[in-house]
């Protein structure tokens, strides 16, 4: 039974839908199919009370991107027993949580995940953990024409080892680099080919070729206008079972830690995409 089957809501016009009675454990490549372009539209996908094991976990990321699941760099630092799942841990002993603050999930690498895919295992029992996401496609088209003029001609660095060691405090294994790639301030979505504004402030670093005091201050207009963008987000309210899918290309997202001393837990499994290229 595919999404034809199932109740969809949207989240808000813009971004995000959201399904119940659908069983991902009965993948097949017609659900695969409408799964893609259902994430190409709405680019933030949050499907209700699964029961996957991390097999069916890998097996609906692989249906995104060029199919190739993402290592992450830290995934043993935070106590991953598989290269392939990052875990999302947090509790009453952690000094910091996965993914508090606007980002985009490893904007540093040179071919940037296409897809995300969190499945929430444990949840705080009296609420909160939520994530809010927003469309980096209407955050560029909310910027004014000279704005968006001035974006098309910028590059920006964007350094994992900025959040990885700076704010982390964790190095490289041996032998290994944190990536550092520069990228067009607008790309054009892989799939889509929507314009989308791509600088975070989890990653980016440095906006090329411009002074020390430009750079902070065209950095800061960047970031503020997402963040205050309202109109681009919508907030997703998590349940153990829960299983949210997100465009880590036409996206940013900012896990909100409001549960403090209680815990969250979840795995996500990310897919990497295609190299990306100016709009």
């Amino acid at each position: 039974m595919g999404l034809a089957s199932a109740r969809q809501t949207q989240l808000n016009p813009v971004i995000g839908t959201e399904i119940q009675g659908l069983d991902l454990n009965q993948l097949d490549e017609a659900m695969a199919g409408e799964l893609r372009a259902l994430l190409a539209e709405r680019s933030v996908l949050v499907i209700r009370d699964q029961a996957l094991d991390r097999e069916a976990h890998k097996r609906v990321a692989r249906i995104f991107g060029t199919g190739v699941l993402h290592q992450h760099a830290l995934g043993s630092a935070r106590g991953s027993d598989d290269p392939e799942v990052y875990p999302v841990r947090t509790n009453a002993a952690s000094k910091i949580t996965a993914g508090e603050g606007w980002h985009t999930d490893v904007s540093c690498d040179p071919a940037p995940i296409a897809a995300s895919l969190l499945y929430m295992h444990e949840m705080p029992e009296h609420g909160g953990g939520d994530t809010l996401y927003s469309s980096m496609a209407e955050c560029f088209t909310r910027l004014s024409p000279p704005l968006k003029e001035l974006a098309r001609n910028l590059k920006a660095t964007h350094d994992g080892a900025f959040p990885y060691r700076t704010i982390y405090g964790i190095e490289p294994s041996a032998g290994t680099h944190y990536n550092k790639t520069v990228h067009p301030l607008v790309i054009r979505h892989p799939v889509s080919g929507k314009d989308i504004l791509w600088i975070n402030r989890g990653f980016t670093t440095r906006i090329e070729g411009v002074s020390h005091h430009e750079n902070r201050g065209l950095m800061e207009l960047f970031f503020q206008h997402i963040e205050n963008t309202l109109t681009a987000q919508c907030r997703v309210r998590w349940e153990a079972g829960t299983l949210t899918i997100w465009d880590n290309v036409a996206t940013q997202h900012h896990a909100v830690w409001d549960y403090y001393p209680e815990s969250r837990y979840g795995e996500r499994i990310s897919v990497i995409g295609p190299e990306i290229h100016a709009a």
